[in-house]
């Protein structure tokens, strides 16, 4: 009989998938966990109950978030629903605002910042800037263009004439080209602008011109505006080397737009000056309808097929390349804005069961796209949001199924590990401002918004300290009617119901806090015996497991005769303590019987105590048949 020790001493590969059951051979497979739910990896290793969430705010149906930084001290979080732009400062609202947006087109908003500024687009609606003035004040209105971008769209043989060289004229076509939503649109001909005020046929409008036109006669040399109602608005948008990156439309969703540099607004092509602005399209063998442009150590493009390289140092009509990078391809039915992670950006594949990594090698002077979610594809299902906390270098994924996945991501450590989120109804967005997460959550078919707070231990909850102690905890009104997880100077008080937005502290506290409890989940992988002893399934005794914890109040484990919890002592005491207290040190658990089936877990932790738990290591000793 084979004695065995194993020290695990790092979760540094997260949650992995029932595929990896097999492979014991591989670094992941011992750093890694079959179950880790509620938990959170740290950077060096270890894992902890994930913090609590905060009740802020009940919103009206379903939205998206996004982060508006005027300054590092004046951050806003703002909350898109149907028609509706709500801004957040912390906890407390600071304005509302009418949009354009229903509740349907929020799936395809994208938007860029710069100072006080944020632009809004739509592929179908025109675009909106959104500015803070004084007073925390904010504005939404339409964005002017001062120079279109223009492009030539139907049958190349359509011919153009007017009535005229200056003022107002009437334009003719030699085939149906006009719509009704042409009124306003601007027009050239000879590369002198027009605008159109009314469309009287589908072969006849009125305009007014803006530049003189050089002559009368029908001719080919016309183009309309790329961007407009008839044509639709931009995909999606992101500064760049002073310039704006527009990525495309509806009707030309593979073009790309710079704009003049600081001139923001302005997309005429000049003489091809190189401060002027730049237009090509991505034509490759495979659709590229852009997705997302975003701005890092080069222009990238995202688009459905594949993902692009824009270089020029600086770029200018004349020195700029594109160049195809890898075919990944992103979603097309929402969009996922990529976030930058310690210079690589991560972006959702289109499959959507992958999270892909964007980074530049410098050998190969190229990029490449490592897929992150390859050993958890479990975990990873159509996302629908994502934001990066660089704090706690924790990525967090929506999915569409309402669970959140959170990704530990330390390249310096090689920490790349997976952990989900559930709680008692469905994330439905998220988004971080300074260091904090925000989250929509859909609880009873209402939504709220929540922020993850790390002096909670409850979910939608609420917390309250007091002078003299207290004898109820009020500011309950969201959860009115259930029954709630208290707790009460830092010690668990079981459940209580909500009554008139009020649950009842008996005896009474000096601070508390109610709110969902939730369940956190640690299981281990099976242990890989067949590399030393030659046997692969068992059986095996289990003899002891010791926990090294850090700052932990609460541990309940089971070793296969049931779930125990673990009793705490006093630092030089010889009784139990009386309250939870926060204990740092080893705990030892011994364990009896055989097992057949090591499949199953040897030990596992699952735990409602609404307090703190950090596991840093576990140590198993067993015993194996000879």
């Amino acid at each position: 009989m084979a004695s065995i020790r194993r020290n695990k001493t790092s979760f540094a590969a997260g949650e992995l998938s029932d595929e990896l059951l097999g492979r014991g051979d591989l670094r992941a497979y011992e750093n890694g966990a079959r179950r880790l739910r509620n938990v959170i990896i740290l950077p060096t290793g270890g894992l902890r109950r994930r913090p609590g969430l905060r009740h802020i705010a009940m919103i009206d149906g379903p939205g998206r978030l996004a982060a508006f930084e005027f300054n590092t001290e004046q951050t806003y979080l703002l909350v898109f629903t149907d028609g509706l732009l709500t801004v957040f400062r912390g906890d407390a609202e600071v304005a509302r605002l009418n949009t354009p947006w229903d509740g349907a087109a929020l799936a395809q908003l994208a938007w860029t910042q710069s100072a006080d500024t944020m632009l809004i687009a739509h592929p179908s609606l025109p675009p909106q800037r959104l500015t803070r003035g004084a007073g925390e004040s904010f504005a939404l209105a339409p964005w002017r263009f001062e120079a279109y971008p223009f492009f030539r769209f139907g049958d190349e043989d359509v011919t153009l004439a007017v009535t005229g060289t200056s003022g107002n004229v009437t334009v003719t076509a030699s085939a149906p080209i006009f719509e009704p939503l042409h009124a306003g649109v601007e027009f050239r001909i000879g590369k002198k602008r027009l605008r159109l005020t009314t469309v009287t046929s589908p072969t006849a409008a009125t305009a007014a011109v803006i530049e003189t036109l050089a002559a009368t006669a029908a001719t080919k040399d016309w183009d309309e505006a790329a961007l407009s109602p008839v044509r639709g608005w931009p995909a999606t948008l992101c500064f760049h080397q002073d310039r704006l990156v527009i990525g495309g439309s509806r009707d030309l969703p593979n073009r790309l737009w710079l704009s003049r540099t600081g001139d923001l607004f302005n997309f005429d092509l000049g003489t091809g000056l190189d401060d002027e602005a730049i237009e090509f399209a991505l034509v490759s063998d495979q659709v590229n309808a852009i997705r997302a442009v975003f701005s890092g150590r080069h222009l990238q493009c995202f688009t459905s097929g594949a993902e692009w390289m824009v270089t020029g140092d600086p770029m200018t009509p004349g020195n700029i390349q594109l160049n195809r990078q890898t075919r990944i391809g992103s979603p097309v039915d929402r969009m996922v804005p990529p976030v930058d992670v310690d210079g690589a950006t991560i972006f959702v594949s289109r499959t959507g069961r992958g999270v892909h990594e964007f980074a530049f090698a410098d050998v190969e002077q190229a990029y490449q796209s490592s897929d992150l979610a390859v050993v958890a594809r479990h975990l990873v299902e159509r996302p629908v949001a994502m934001t990066y906390d660089q704090i706690g270098r924790l990525l967090h994924i929506v999915m569409t199924d309402g669970t959140l996945a959170t990704l530990t991501l330390y390249r310096a450590e090689q920490v790349t590990a997976w952990t989900r989120q559930e709680t008692m109804g469905l994330f439905r967005a998220v988004a971080e401002v300074e260091g904090v997460v925000y989250l929509l959550v859909e609880r009873a078919g209402a939504m709220r918004l929540e922020r993850f707070d790390g002096t909670l231990a409850v979910d939608a909850g609420v917390s309250e300290g007091f002078a003299v102690p207290a004898a109820e905890l009020r500011f309950l009104d969201h959860l009115e009617g259930q029954d709630v997880t208290l707790v009460a100077d830092g010690a668990p008080r079981g459940a209580a119901p909500v009554d008139g937005g009020r649950v009842t502290l008996a005896p009474p506290a000096n601070a508390a806090e109610a709110g969902l409890g939730f369940t956190h989940l640690v299981e281990p992988l099976p242990p890989e015996l067949a590399g030393q002893f030659g046997v692969r399934n068992g059986p095996v005794r289990l003899v002891s497991v010791t926990f090294r914890l850090l700052e932990t109040a609460a541990l309940t484990v089971d070793l296969g005769a049931g779930p125990r919890a673990v009793p705490f002592r006093r630092v030089g005491a010889g009784v139990l303590d009386a309250g939870p207290r926060l204990y740092t040190g080893d705990r030892s658990l011994r364990a009896i019987g055989w097992r057949r089936d090591i499949t199953q877990p040897l030990w596992r932790i699952e735990d409602d105590a609404p307090l703190p738990m950090t596991l840093l290591s576990v140590t198993t000793d067993m015993r194996v048949n000879d």
